[in-house]
């Protein structure tokens, strides 16, 4: 039986990652920091599973990795744990770069005494930030444009260095945006699905949003947490970037919601400068070919279908709290 550590397992790509191994029927443990033992809510259904065990570590705190990793004998590490939240990294810049980023040598240092435990970062496709090409690869230029992305270049070069030079078993998928019913609700794609679905139930009547003509590649997350997965596989250890290779308006997003809750935004939509990012990226789109080849990647689930997910989701769980 294959033995699986994750990192951020109670985030949204850690608990789909957490569903995902064990229908494989893995043994699945799953680090949680003291602060998200209250925010259980996306592994609730996996506490009664006799492989999945919960472990209590922090990423800052380098001796309870080491006791984790000790314990579970993994033999991959897939580490979804960080603080992605670009508006949060530029007000507290030094932890999300700390728990993004310099968390990552405490890892790598303990993995130099395991080196047969493949171990996965996703990196974020941020880094990339102001891009003059249309699409980008694994070879783009990084320009990052925020403390998250930031964080995340550095991440990239740290696991960089680990591999060539004391050669871990790193893998790195660039993640482009992947969203689910599993984001929280300060992510502008859940933002939209849950008041769209509030205003439909009549519990509020309008949606404030910043700007709607940015444009983002976007797809499923646990689409992304298969294709991550597959990439662990591969004998030799690479960096790949995983995205739908198409890009979608906030106000296409917006209109595809409405739609299907059979309403028209424009009657709710209202423009809140104070949303407006302090610095913004061009449109960054997935130049997938790199994943095509070596693991046969393919979006399964298109951006409606994951947006009628989404709000079947939101749905049902307004109707709940009646």
């Amino acid at each position: 039986m294959k033995r699986i550590l994750i990192f951020g397992v109670t985030g949204q790509d850690g608990s789909f990652a957490a569903d995902f191994f064990l229908k494989k029927k893995f043994k699945v443990f799953g680090l949680v920091r003291k602060s998200a033992t209250g925010n259980l809510q996306n592994i609730q259904h996996l506490l009664i599973k006799k492989n999945f065990e919960v472990i209590h570590g922090d990423l800052l705190d380098p001796i309870s990795l080491r006791n984790a990793i000790i314990y579970s004998k993994p033999n991959e590490i897939y580490n979804y744990a960080d603080q992605d939240h670009v508006r949060w990294s530029f007000e507290i810049p030094l932890y999300s770069y700390s728990v993004t980023s310099s968390s990552l040598i405490n890892i790598f240092e303990i993995l130099k005494e395991f080196k047969h435990i493949k171990f996965l970062h996703p990196i974020s496709s941020n880094i990339f930030g102001q891009s003059k090409k249309n699409k980008q690869n694994e070879k783009s230029t990084i320009n990052p444009q925020s403390i998250y992305s930031l964080a995340k270049a550095s991440a990239l070069i740290t696991s960089n260095l680990y591999r060539n030079v004391f050669k871990l078993k790193i893998y790195n998928p660039i993640f482009f945006n992947h969203e689910s019913e599993r984001r929280p609700d300060e992510y502008v794609s859940r933002k939209i699905t849950k008041t769209a679905v509030q205003i439909y139930l009549g519990k509020k009547k309008n949606i404030f949003l910043g700007d709607i003509n940015a444009k983002i590649d976007w797809g499923y997350a646990p689409d992304y947490v298969e294709a991550a997965y597959k990439l662990m596989q591969l004998n030799k250890p690479d960096v790949m970037c995983i995205g739908s290779g198409k890009l979608t308006s906030i106000k296409k997003f917006l209109e595809i919601t409405f739609k299907i809750l059979g309403m028209n935004y424009r009657k709710y939509l209202k423009i809140d400068q104070k949303l407006i990012r302090p610095s913004k990226n061009s449109p960054l789109i997935a130049d997938i070919s790199k994943a095509k080849k070596l693991i046969k990647f393919k979006p399964s689930t298109s951006l409606r279908q994951m947006i009628e997910i989404m709000v079947q989701n939101d749905l049902k769980h307004e109707k709940e709290k009646n």
